[in-house]
């Protein structure tokens, strides 16, 4: 990669970051990470929330037997982080298994969407995976079960439910709670 492309990637990204409120550019000077906006980690929480409830709307019911293999395989990573400790590898697995409904909708605005307010939540996500990620995995189980036998309303449920559970106000530390 020449490095101009490589610059002009960078580039770009630093701009998804601050257009996502995660990094504040101050031209010529600085790049620097934001400090977390608890209004607008709840924000971005409930526009994630609604994409995913559209998500598994239209998988409940439809989903193939590769799609489900694929949301089991991810969740089994997602458990395998969680017991080594890496968090960063947990937040890859979630971040996977959630993106199978995604796919199978394959609505391009929803994927959109998420690609700019994801990366609000990811700290939260974070937060929740290191102090009680098996909570998450055994949602992950239920919401898999949910999509197979076909129930929509269930699945849309623990989903809504899932994503309005993490935590977006700060302790004093500037940690999400």
């Amino acid at each position: 990669m020449a490095r101009s492309e490589s610059d002009a990637r960078a580039s770009e990204a630093l701009l998804r970051l601050g257009a996502s409120g995660l990094v504040v550019s101050k031209p010529g000077r600085s790049t620097t990470v934001s400090a977390i906006d608890p209004k607008a980690v709840r924000d971005a929480r409930d526009v994630v929330a609604a994409m995913h409830v559209l998500a598994v709307r239209g998988m409940a019911g439809n989903a193939t037997g590769g799609e489900l293999d694929r949301m089991r395989a991810a969740n089994r990573r997602f458990a395998v982080a969680l017991d080594a400790g890496d968090i960063s590898a947990a937040v890859d697995a979630d971040e996977e298994f959630h993106q199978v409904p995604v796919a199978s909708l394959g609505n391009d605005a929803i994927v959109a969407v998420l690609d700019q307010f994801s990366p609000v939540v990811r700290r939260a996500e974070r937060s929740r995976f290191a102090a009680d990620g098996q909570a998450s995995f055994e949602r992950h189980e239920h919401l898999i079960a949910l999509l197979a036998s076909g129930d929509a309303r269930g699945a849309e449920e623990l989903t809504f439910d899932t994503w309005h559970s993490l935590s977006v106000d700060e302790d004093p530390s500037g940690e999400p709670r």
